[in-house]
């Protein structure tokens, strides 16, 4: 099996790496520095530069992965907002609103248009979002820049899935509040915890999922 992981020097990417390596599969992952690409070569993938944020980076990607097809490709970059993010109806700094929707949606778009070539007959595709992009399930406000973000790259995924048809079953994922750098140490569970939930949900897809948005544990989450 062949497995592709977006962003994964860090956290939840590179426990994917991690698990799908035990499990015997091959794995290339991407990472912006030296440091995230010698983590990801530690753990015998092959490892690929890569910084969803700029365009010139990301237009090499078709090239590099060209020969390799793909069964499973995950794209995990994303970022939170660095200031307050837009809290009720408080707008976020310009920079702070440029710097995660290039990262949370732009660099999706990006990527997803550069991978679909290389995905193989039947491929499962998803993309790491939030519960916090749920329109539907949403009671609170806060957040609103990291809300939108992730409100926005469900709709790219769910245009991928148009798009793709029969050829992938594509999704969007909660990976739950997960304690990594960005979660925090008080987030409900840990890394490997959600990433052998959103393996095992990815293993267990069919066709009629794609489209879809599901928790880690692969129950359905409201648009």
């Amino acid at each position: 099996m062949n497995i592709l992981l977006i962003g994964a020097s860090r956290g939840i990417g590179l426990e994917f790496v991690r698990q799908y390596r035990a499990a015997g599969a091959a794995v290339t992952a991407t990472a912006r520095d030296d440091a995230g690409l010698a983590r990801i070569a530690d753990l015998g993938a092959r490892a690929i530069r890569l910084d969803v944020t700029d365009a010139a980076s990301t237009a090499t990607l078709g090239g590099q992965l060209e020969g390799t097809t793909f069964d499973v490709a995950v794209v995990n970059a994303g970022v939170n907002a660095k200031g307050k993010g837009g809290a009720g109806l408080d707008a976020p700094a310009g920079d702070d609103f440029d710097w995660v929707m290039r990262t949370n949606v732009l660099g999706p778009m990006r990527v997803v248009a550069q991978i679909a070539a290389s995905l193989a007959p039947g491929a499962k595709l998803a993309i790491v979002s939030s519960r916090m992009g749920s329109i539907g399930s949403r009671t609170a406000a806060g957040s609103s820049l990291y809300r939108a973000s992730k409100s926005a790259v469900n709709s790219v995924l769910k245009d991928t899935s148009l798009v793709l048809g029969a050829k992938a079953v594509c999704i969007a994922f909660h990976p739950g509040w997960v304690r990594t750098d960005m979660g925090g140490s008080g987030a409900d569970i840990d890394v490997a915890t959600s990433v052998a939930g959103m393996r095992k949900a990815l293993a267990g897809l069919a066709p009629k999922d794609t489209g879809g948005f599901f928790n880690y544990d692969g129950t359905t989450i409201a648009w």
